[in-house]
């Protein structure tokens, strides 16, 4: 996605200073897929625990209150993504009928990244609590 919209901005910039004729659409492709590669972003974060923390305080209590509190925080993230995605595909199905006039695609499809990035959300965190219960670690991704 990062390619494509790298690719869609170059070929408006050249459309426009080039020919004089500048692509409608390559400005909304790009916008359209800065949505989508930040929603993914931010769930990646939450499956590499990169989010922002108050680790060092956490680590100095007892370790069954530890486990607790780590439980609960990666339960209120999977709460926050569990609205998201209901938000959401409440905005999705609200604005699929509007029509984007750049790209002809519906305004719904914004925020469908919300869906996406909020079912990630939730399937992250459930998997961080399963490691913790375990007491296993959840290797990052980008290993």
């Amino acid at each position: 996605m990062l390619i494509v919209i790298i690719l869609a901005v170059q070929y408006q910039v050249v459309g426009r200073y080039i020919f004089n004729d500048t692509p409608t659409w390559a400005e909304g492709l790009a916008l359209q897929l800065v949505l989508y590669v930040t929603a993914l972003a931010v769930a990646v974060g939450v499956r590499d625990a990169g989010h922002i923390g108050l680790e060092s305080l956490v680590s100095l209590l007892p370790e069954g209150l530890r486990l607790k509190l780590e439980v609960l925080i990666h339960a209120l993230v999977a709460l926050f993504g569990a609205v998201m995605v209901h938000s959401g595909w409440q905005w999705t199905v609200l604005k699929w009928s509007d029509m984007k006039p750049m790209m002809h695609v519906p305004v719904g499809m914004d925020y469908l990244a919300l869906v996406v990035a909020g079912a990630l959300i939730v399937m992250f965190s459930i998997e961080h609590i399963v490691a913790l219960l375990r007491g296993e670690d959840v290797e990052p991704a980008w290993h």
